[in-house]
C-alpha cells in the first residue's frame, strides 16, 4: 500500500511544481493586461475575494469542514502576508516599474526562504549545494533580463519608482514569511483547498483599505472595463488564484521550502519564453544563458533534497 502511494504522491507533486511554474510564469503578463481596465487595488479585492468564495463554495458543496478555528487564524496571518502584501505590492508596482525588474526582486523571496526558515537553518545552512544554487539563481535572473536592469540604471528614477523598488525589497520578505507560516502554524491535517480560499478571503479584504485611501472607486467605473481586462482576470482567478495557489500551497506541506520556493526563478524563465511565442519579442544570447544558469540552479537546490530526503519527504501525513 504504501509503495502505491509514493508513486501517486510523486506524481502530484511534479503535476504541482509544473502548474505554479507555468500559471505563475504567465501571470505577470496577465497582472499587466488586467490593470489596463482596472485600479491596482479593486483589481486584488475582486481577483482574491471571488476566488475565495468560489474554492470555499466547492469545499462546502463537498462536505468539508469550512468553519475551522484552529485554520482560519494561521489562513488570515499567511493569507495577508503572501497575498494582500507581497503579490499585492507586485500589481501595484507593475504600473510604473518594468516587468522584468520586478521578476528579479521577486526572484530573491528564495533566498528569504532560508534566511527565515529558522527551524531549518541547520540542514539549509550547511548544504553548499542550496546556498550556491540560490546565489547561482538569482544571479541567473539578473542575467535573464540585464538589457533591463541596464536601461534602468542609466536613466534616471521618479519618486514613485524608487518608492516601488523599496516595496519590491519588502514583497519578497513578506511572501516567503507568510509561506513559511501557514507551513508550519497551519493544521497538518487540515483541508489545502479550505486553507487556501481563507487565505484568497484575507487578502481580498486586505486590498480594501488601499483602495479607499486611493480613492480608485471615485474614478473606476465597471462598465468601462475592456474585455481583454476581463478575460485576464478570469485567467487570473481560476488559473492564477484557485488552481496555482492550491497547489502552492500543498507543495507547502509536502516539501521543503527551500525546494518550493525554486518557483521564484523558474517562472521569470516561463514568462520571458511565453513572450517569444505570443510576441514579436526576440531572445538575446544573454538571455538564454541567464535560462541554463537558472535552470542549472533549480538542479542543484534539489539534487541534494531529493537524494537525500526523498522518503522523509514523501511521507503522507
Amino acid at each position: 500500500m504504501e509503495a502505491t502511494k509514493k508513486p501517486v504522491l510523486l506524481f502530484k507533486v511534479y503535476l504541482a511544481f509544473a502548474i505554479v511554474y507555468i500559471v505563475w510564469g504567465s501571470t505577470y503578463f496577465f497582472i499587466q493586461k488586467a490593470l489596463g481596465g482596472f485600479p491596482p487595488f479593486i483589481l486584488g479585492t475582486f481577483r482574491f475575494i471571488i476566488a475565495g468564495l468560489l474554492l470555499l463554495a466547492w469545499c462546502k458543496i463537498t462536505g468539508q469542514k469550512i468553519l475551522d478555528k484552529s485554520l482560519i487564524k494561521p489562513a488570515i496571518i499567511s493569507g495577508v502576508l503572501m497575498l494582500g502584501i507581497g503579490n499585492g505590492i507586485v500589481i501595484w508596482v507593475e504600473q510604473f516599474i518594468p516587468s522584468g525588474l520586478v521578476a528579479i526582486m521577486v526572484a530573491s523571496a528564495a533566498i528569504w526562504f532560508v534566511l527565515l526558515d529558522k527551524p531549518k537553518w541547520k540542514e539549509n545552512l550547511s548544504s553548499t549545494s542550496t546556498i550556491i544554487g540560490l546565489i547561482v539563481g538569482f544571479i541567473g535572473v539578473i542575467l535573464l533580463f540585464g538589457e533591463q536592469v541596464l536601461h534602468i540604471l542609466q536613466t534616471s528614477q521618479s519618486t514613485t519608482q524608487i518608492i516601488g523598488m523599496i516595496l519590491l525589497i519588502v514583497g519578497p520578505i513578506a511572501w516567503a514569511g507568510g509561506s513559511l507560516y501557514s507551513k508550519y502554524k497551519s493544521p497538518s491535517n487540515s483541508s489545502v483547498s479550505v486553507n487556501t480560499a481563507w487565505q484568497m478571503i484575507a487578502a481580498g479584504i486586505a486590498f480594501i483599505p488601499g483602495s479607499v485611501f486611493s480613492a480608485e472607486y471615485g474614478s473606476f467605473e465597471w462598465k468601462n472595463v475592456s474585455l481583454d481586462a476581463w478575460l485576464s482576470v478570469i485567467y487570473l482567478i481560476i488559473f492564477g488564484s484557485i488552481a496555482a495557489f492550491s497547489a502552492y500551497v500543498w507543495l507547502l506541506k509536502v516539501r521543503p521550502a527551500t525546494q518550493v520556493s525554486t518557483y521564484a526563478y523558474v517562472n521569470p524563465v516561463v514568462a520571458v519564453l511565453l513572450s517569444l511565442c505570443f510576441t514579436d519579442e526576440k531572445i538575446t544570447l544573454l538571455q538564454i544563458f541567464g535560462l541554463i544558469v537558472i535552470l542549472g540552479s533549480v538542479l542543484l537546490i534539489n539534487l541534494v533534497k531529493y537524494r537525500n530526503s526523498q522518503p522523509k519527504s514523501l511521507k503522507l501525513t
